[in-house]
């Protein structure tokens, strides 16, 4: 197992678009959203070509300034993008977003990155950078669902504990299922990763142990006090 991963040539990552061409050709022909989707891989294109050469920038000055405002920037986007769901109440909400994220998406980074990981020097920006991306995105689509839920819940004059417990539920099937599914369905991205980097998969497995338990605290603490900050603004307008 001490195989380094190879680069892939452009000619053989080109190739990994004809299932994409594919897909939009369905797409087209069943008249749904082509567009949308051409935006979407065209924009996923430009931002991982941008962010590869500047996590490369950041990876070598490695200074804990630069790793706080790249952390901070990652919990006021994705807080914003996590009220996409109910964006008539997005700047009503948003605060109560950016503080749940911040809290439970914080502290569950804290303690993978100071606890379990023990990272010299604390702010390790090719660890610290990669672990609160996947906290603070899987916080961000958990806290979405749970917006979602509880706006339509209380719409339909649910009251507020029923639609509280039903929107976190709701929030937290997509994390639960990927409990169940890791190991039998899919090998998730970081023990994929790893692996094909040589790693061992007695190794990789311990990394994405620790990786399934940090997505379903942060996104359980985050969602639960979303949910918790957001209950006078629900009970004022009913």
């Amino acid at each position: 197992m001490n195989q380094s991963l190879q680069a892939i040539p452009l000619f053989n990552l080109s190739l990994s678009f004809i299932p994409v061409f594919i897909t939009l050709i369905i797409l087209f022909k069943w008249s749904l959203n082509a567009s949308n989707a051409v935006y979407a891989i065209s924009r996923m294109l430009i931002q991982l070509l941008l962010i590869g050469y500047f996590l490369g920038y950041i990876f070598d000055s490695d200074g804990s300034g630069i790793v706080i405002i790249i952390l901070a920037v990652m919990v006021f986007v994705s807080s914003w993008i996590a009220l996409g769901t109910v964006v008539e109440k997005r700047w009503l909400l948003y605060k109560y977003a950016l503080m749940a994220i911040a809290l439970g998406g914080g502290l569950t980074l804290m303690l993978i990155s100071q606890g379990v990981l023990a990272l010299d020097p604390w702010y390790s920006a090719q660890s610290m950078i990669p672990i609160g991306g996947m906290i603070f995105a899987n916080a961000m689509n958990s806290v979405s669902l749970a917006a979602e839920r509880l706006n339509a819940e209380i719409n339909r004059n649910i009251d507020y504990p029923e639609a509280r417990n039903i929107a976190l539920q709701s929030a937290m099937i997509p994390v639960i299922n990927s409990l169940f599914a890791v190991g039998l369905v899919s090998l998730p991205g970081m023990m994929t990763g790893q692996i094909l980097s040589g790693v061992s998969p007695l190794i990789a497995v311990r990394y994405q142990i620790m990786v399934m338990c940090m997505i379903f605290g942060a996104s359980g603490i985050a969602t639960a006090y979303y949910l918790l900050l957001v209950r006078p603004v629900f009970d004022k307008n009913r």
